[in-house]
């Protein structure tokens, strides 16, 4: 059913409202978002954190108790209505290459050429901020460039690379393991601590691919 959820304790001053039954999905993101929006700022909730199909909310247990915060998470989530967040569109070059886009390509039947095409075809929504500093967990990918992650992680995968995992595409912000494959890399900055607002891309925000280049 549409309203179906988990809600769970994470602690003392925290609720996480899970409503992912299954796959990802899109309706259930924006529902989602919309009702972070609306208790983004109220009276004692200290953060609201998307996820993907989930959404956790800090609060402080000395001015709200746990009671109103979940009366709030479900009475909102079921009146919760799929609208389109305002958020930015970003144009993000890529130069595609690497060590996985050839044998990625092979993997799924498909040209290297087709898989760019696809990939920066096309067209984005940040899901959710998460994992590490501004990297976004991107919806929209191309169900044909869908496939399971890779069996052996790698240990470190560079800032910048442009990579996919399983039905998602994502930018690394920093250097650090991962298990995704890289189709190509990019000199967009994602993340700067010295900013009013650190991350570049948020919630919402719509993301296109150009291909600025292929390396073979």
């Amino acid at each position: 059913m549409a309203d179906d959820f988990i809600l769970s304790e994470a602690g003392a001053g925290a609720l996480l409202l899970d409503v992912a039954a299954g796959a990802f999905d899109e309706d259930r993101q924006a529902r989602l978002l919309a009702l972070a929006d609306s208790l983004s700022g109220a009276d004692g909730i200290e953060d609201v954190v998307p996820g993907m199909n989930n959404l956790m909310v800090a609060f402080d247990p000395l001015a709200v108790e746990a009671g109103e915060i979940t009366r709030r998470l479900v009475d909102g989530w079921r009146t919760a209505v799929a609208t389109a967040r305002a958020g930015c569109e970003h144009r993000i070059d890529v130069v595609y290459g690497g060590p996985d886009l050839t044998d990625f390509a092979a993997g799924l039947g498909l040209a290297v050429d087709e898989v760019i095409g696809r990939h920066a075809g096309a067209v984005y929504r940040v899901a959710a901020i998460g994992a590490m500093p501004g990297f976004p967990y991107l919806s929209g990918l191309d169900p044909a460039l869908s496939a399971p992650r890779r069996a052996v992680p790698r240990a470190g995968v560079p800032k910048g690379a442009v990579i996919v995992g399983g039905g998602q595409a994502g930018i690394m912000p920093i250097t650090a393991p991962s298990g995704w494959h890289i189709l190509g890399h990019t000199d967009f900055t994602l993340f700067d601590p010295h900013r009013v607002r650190p991350a570049t891309l948020a919630a919402g925000d719509v993301v296109r691919f150009v291909v600025a280049g292929v390396e073979r």
